[in-house]
């Protein structure tokens, strides 16, 4: 089956300000890394070729190339360790995975098994990932809004010892997270969510720690000081330290170094005016990854890592206080890259704009139901062909999907090749984090599955849904 080489692309002109989507060769933190432009000019992940995978699984589908998830899980654990090391002076470093990026027990499996954590944030991703064997020590629960059932899941986790930790968001929750604790007899492991003022991220809908939002207690205010208070004073809850999340998609290490900063002052603040000492701090993530040919190679777990360790260090010198151990969160930089989202292409029709210019218009058949991001806030995303290399003359196209709503777009604007037909195959890079977790069934389509690759093999971490499984859930449609 192997076609050779890899092929050259593009036998034409690319238009000025090109938006041609970038091959593997020429951008690989795009793609999954097992990812190559075969010789016959289909793309291959783990070995196995996208014209495959749609033939035998249909489109559209999530492939997930699992050597790819296995090495970041591995690259930021070890980033983490040796930055964090005890023999630099420092007490240790994790990388916690986020499970609302993208959750299933293989993905459970696969990161635990590089020595990640798992971060929770509902009753449902907590759930899923105890039953999928995650070490409840390992595993911590986020949340602005918590139910009694998240809590008391979390608290009875491991035969009562609970999970790692619970996120303090509220005045509100230390005393639901106390009454919950009593209740069972035990002690809960809480870290207190800090607002510290950074705003920081690729939207506002995904900046998480200005003062203007809903998560966290703020520093400047003195909510922060309350809260700590108020937890110190509840004989059920464990003070383990502070935590802060500025974010998502943030290029550069600047706001997490004036974070962790905020964050260390605070921690001795508290030490200082209480007398109580924390051993854990948790920077949360948001690293960015790269979407589109036009994005910056995206900042390396070392380079987070070593900046924030760095700064750490420096201000428990400056405290007088004990180094803490320090966790993150990488979030989309761990699932983003790994998975690429494959469409079947219907409808091509040529649309004239006022003043005569022409968008090409590619209608695949999924849609905002399996990505909802560019509908919701602009996320912008690549395409290029599948089944075979893509060559000039190019047409600057906007790749949209099936839904009954104008605002139905994959990819608002690419350049394609000027014979894209019916039937040949599109794909999407860079759909990991956020594309199957926040995919709906709107109009009623169906989830797509994912589909993990390795070594040359193809399977279901995750089926697709049928029509039978959605209408199972309406009472109306029972048979009689």
């Amino acid at each position: 089956m192997d076609g050779g080489g890899a092929a050259p692309v593009g036998d034409g002109e690319a238009p000025a300000g090109s938006l041609v989507c970038p091959e593997p060769t020429e951008r690989p933190d795009l793609w999954p890394w097992t990812t190559r432009r075969r010789g016959d000019g289909a793309l291959e992940v783990g070995g196995v070729t996208l014209v495959d995978v749609a033939r035998d699984f249909a489109t559209p589908l999530y492939v997930l190339d699992r050597a790819d998830l296995r090495g970041r899980a591995r690259v930021w654990t070890s980033a983490m360790a040796e930055e964090f090391w005890d023999g630099y002076g420092m007490s240790g470093g994790d990388a916690f995975y986020a499970a609302k990026a993208f959750l299933c027990a293989d993905v459970v499996d696969v990161v635990t098994a590089e020595g990640m954590g798992i971060d929770t944030a509902s009753l449902g991703e907590l759930a899923i990932t105890l039953r999928a064997g995650a070490d409840p020590t390992r595993v911590g629960l986020h949340g602005n809004n918590k139910l009694d059932a998240e809590i008391e899941l979390a608290l009875g986790a491991g035969e009562g010892r609970g999970i790692e930790r619970i996120f303090i968001d509220s005045l509100h929750e230390v005393a639901q997270v106390e009454r919950v604790a009593a209740g069972l007899g035990v002690t809960a492991r809480v870290m207190v969510r800090l607002k510290t003022g950074i705003h920081a991220g690729g939207n506002e809908y995904i900046a998480t720690s200005h003062e203007d939002q809903k998560f966290g207690v703020s520093v400047a205010d003195g909510s922060a000081m309350e809260v700590v208070r108020a937890i110190t004073a509840s004989p059920h809850l464990e003070l383990l330290g502070f935590h802060n999340h500025i974010g998502s998609q943030i290029e550069g290490t600047e706001a997490f170094v004036a974070a962790a900063r905020i964050v260390m002052d605070f921690r001795a603040r508290v030490s200082r005016e209480l007398g109580v000492s924390t051993r854990e701090v948790d920077l949360g993530g948001g690293v960015g990854i790269a979407y589109t040919g036009a994005d910056p190679v995206p900042t390396s777990p070392a380079e987070v890592a070593r900046s924030v360790a760095a700064t750490v260090r420096k201000a428990a010198e400056e405290t007088g206080t004990s180094v803490p151990h320090v966790s993150v969160e990488p979030g989309r930089s761990v699932a983003g890259p790994t998975t690429v989202t494959v469409y079947r292409v219907g409808a091509v029709k040529d649309v004239t704009l006022q003043g005569g210019a022409v968008r090409r218009y590619v209608a695949v058949d999924g849609g905002m139901s399996d990505n909802i991001r560019p509908a919701l806030y602009g996320a912008a995303y690549t395409a290029t062909l599948a089944n075979r290399a893509p060559h000039g003359p190019w047409q600057r196209s906007r790749v949209v999907g099936k839904h009954c709503e104008s605002g139905d777009i994959v990819v608002h604007d690419v350049d394609l090749p000027d014979d894209v037909t019916a039937g040949d195959l599109l794909v999407v890079p860079a759909t990991g984090a956020y594309g199957w977790s926040m995919a709906s069934n709107y109009n009623v389509l169906t989830k797509p599955g994912v589909l993990a690759v390795e070594d040359g093999s193809a399977r279901w971490i995750l089926r697709p849904q049928t029509l039978a499984d959605l209408m199972a859930l309406d009472p109306g449609l029972d048979a009689d």
